[in-house]
């Protein structure tokens, strides 16, 4: 098993998506629908990596991050953001602690990568920030 990952997106859509995706790389996938919802399950479920969408209704994903980081017991876990971002976005991103960044849409393989990378970094850090921030975004010309 490659760890436990906690999707958050409003979307059912992309939480499908992003489920089957990581499923089939050998993830545990478990899903929210919203901030508020992480923030129940992410103490039941205790995963290894959360991704998380910035536009989201009740608690939205950077808010979401900066709770997940405030909290003793979930601020070394790792948190990429998986959304459509703007560069304000990014940088608020980078102040509370977001550890990567996958701008919509995206590739696959990247998603994949990206989580795999912050999983196995969470296993072999001991404090502070996972990996990182990685605000770059690749626009992919190959898309139509």
């Amino acid at each position: 098993m490659s760890g436990r990952v906690l999707v958050v997106d409003d979307s059912e859509v992309i939480r499908q998506l992003i489920r089957v995706n990581l499923e089939l790389e050998g993830f545990e996938v478990v899903t929210a629908a919203d901030g508020a919802e992480c923030l129940e399950v992410v103490r039941r479920v205790k995963p290894d990596v959360v991704t998380l969408d910035v536009m989201m209704p009740r608690l939205d994903g950077l808010r979401t991050a900066a709770r997940l980081r405030a909290a003793p017991g979930t601020r070394l876990l790792p948190i990429a953001i998986v959304s459509a971002c703007t560069p304000a976005d990014l940088d608020l991103g980078e102040s509370v602690g977001v550890d990567g960044y996958l701008g919509k849409p995206f590739d696959p393989a990247d998603l994949v990568a990206l989580v795999r990378r912050l999983a196995e970094l969470g296993r072999d850090q001991d404090d502070g920030p996972v990996g990182g921030f990685r605000p770059q975004r690749t626009d992919r010309g190959d898309r139509g």
